[in-house]
């Protein structure tokens, strides 16, 4: 029997296909069809193309930023959702209705109370530009996306001029999309003019109300499909990314779940190496499990509230969490057959899984090893209101549930959740509920023990890692035996040391890093 690998080398794949999914999971969050994104690059390029040509501006590399920029403006979504779910209570539905129902006004009025949450995003999307090594105006304008032209916007109130233009190209793209697509274009363009000079400059506004139809049409006519300008001017088709940078960016929407793909994507590849499955197979059922968490976007985090009495719409939405993972696989080049596989999830060998209800010979063993893993190890985590249950308790669930005809006999005997190899372990969850940039690294990953050794303390680790998890500092005190003021030392030195003020952020980098439980 091949020897399992105790940490996996990180599963490289094209920047581009990282952003296309990312862009995937914010249009999600956000309550927005999963073309918004796509749709609004396209007209923020344009955008970009026009204000640089009409104001004599130079930087051919302009409208690629602008259109980059667009694909990652809601990369940050699932980091605050928690805020967002507590604010809104629906925060899908919450952030859908804040984009494309309120007015000028109550617009501005709700950016100026969430500060905090914009302050979240924003730096989780930053940090998500600097580990995928994009352009450094890429990054910049994603840490300040919802600056504004009046001075008033978040995080930081910037002014007009310290803006970058790519942020007043994706506002202007993506209120043009929205707008149109819920109100029509006429009060599109009327919802523009009452943001011009506040939200944007005018000048830039009258530039829509000039060519915003012809782009639409253009649009309706497919061209963003059919341009894929993107791969030939950012060179992104030439880079490389850890795919483990979105199995971490899905996971920040629930903090309890922090490193639970990474989890199941190492257990399933355990055992498809026990069932000595060709290394190829082994490598397309660790990346479908590192992916497979994708269509959680689409649920309102409250879902998943202890003592919840869920109704049919409800159950539905998460019924359909795996179809959305494999929708995700139709823009996704080089992990279209992983996101097919990943949308298999929730699939039992006597057809009472989610979505399609397969049989059992519909269901391939890396599908059925992919369900047993990502089983086992929802078990073996702990959430809100329900304890996690240990390896050997969680193996005689499998084994019940193989006896009912649902679970594989072999796939849940790979996973050896009661002896044998080491199957990966999850922090308990509450109660309630310097990185180097990828330009510095080389788009390589530090090692953990390197991680480790140049940022964070032990202690400072293990503090870390129980407010990753959504902890408090009192909750980490108690779990942890220290008091409370310790726990905000180490967490203000951790912070510092990540270059974070969030949890969100700091739960992302060290993820990246490897000082979080895998």
């Amino acid at each position: 029997m091949p020897p399992a690998a105790a940490t996996p080398a990180p599963s490289r794949v094209p920047v581009l296909d990282a952003v296309r999914a990312l862009a995937f999971v914010g249009d999600l969050s956000m309550g927005q069809p999963v073309d918004h994104s796509t749709r609004t690059a396209w007209l923020a390029r344009r955008l970009a193309v026009e204000w640089a040509r009409t104001r004599g501006i130079g930087g051919a590399e302009a409208p690629d930023h602008a259109a980059c920029v667009a694909l990652l403006r809601w990369s940050g979504c699932t980091a605050n959702a928690p805020e967002f779910a507590a604010l809104l209570g629906d925060d899908v539905g919450g952030r859908d209705a804040m984009l494309t129902t309120a007015s000028a006004a109550e617009a501005a009025a709700f950016a100026g109370s969430v500060g905090e949450l914009a302050r979240i995003h924003c730096e989780v999307s930053g940090e998500i530009a600097c580990v995928l090594g994009l352009p450094a105006e890429v990054e910049r304008a994603l840490r300040d996306i919802f600056e504004t032209h009046d001075g008033q916007g978040k995080p930081a109130g910037l002014s007009a001029e310290a803006i970058p233009a790519a942020v007043y190209h994706v506002a202007l793209a993506g209120d043009l999309e929205i707008f149109t697509r819920a109100h029509g274009l006429e009060a599109a363009l009327r919802q523009i003019g009452e943001r011009a000079d506040a939200r944007y400059p005018a000048a830039m506004a009258a530039m829509i109300r000039r060519h915003g139809a012809d782009w639409l049409a253009a649009l309706d006519d497919g061209a963003h499909e059919r341009e894929d300008e993107s791969e030939a001017r950012w060179r992104l088709a030439t880079l490389e990314t850890p795919l483990e940078l979105v199995a971490d960016v899905i996971d920040l929407k629930l903090p309890w779940m922090t490193g639970f793909s990474r989890r199941v994507a190492r257990a399933a590849r355990e055992a498809a190496a026990a069932l000595e499955l060709d290394t190829a197979t082994q490598e397309q059922v660790y990346r479908a499990a590192l992916i497979h968490g994708i269509g959680r976007a689409s649920v309102p985090n409250t879902l998943w509230d202890p003592g919840r009495r869920l109704g049919e719409a409800d159950r539905e939405r998460l019924r359909l969490v795996p179809y959305w993972t494999g929708r995700a696989g139709r823009r996704l080049s080089t992990l279209a057959d992983e996101a097919e596989l990943a949308s298999f999830v929730d699939e039992r060998l006597d057809g009472s899984g989610a979505f399609r209800g397969a049989r059992a010979a519909s269901l391939g063993l890396p599908a059925r090893l992919l369900a047993a893993a990502a089983h086992a190890m929802d078990l073996m985590t702990a959430r809100p209101g329900r304890p996690a249950l240990s390896a050997g308790a969680a193996c005689e669930r499998l084994r019940s549930e193989v006896a009912a005809g649902r679970h594989d006999a072999a796939a849940v005997a790979a996973l050896a959740l009661d002896g044998g190899r080491p199957v990966p372990e999850a922090l308990p969850a509450p109660a309630g509920g310097s990185l180097l940039s990828a330009r510095e690294a080389g788009n390589t990953l530090l090692s953990a023990r390197e991680a480790s050794n140049t940022l964070l303390s032990a202690r400072e680790a293990e503090v870390l890692a129980r407010i990753a998890v959504g902890e408090s500092n009192k909750e980490a005190a108690r779990t942890l035996g220290i008091s409370p003021s310790t726990v905000r030392t180490h967490l203000e030195s951790a912070f510092r040391k990540l270059g974070c003020s969030t949890r969100a952020a700091a739960t992302l980098k060290a993820s990246t890093l490897g000082l979080l439980p895998a």
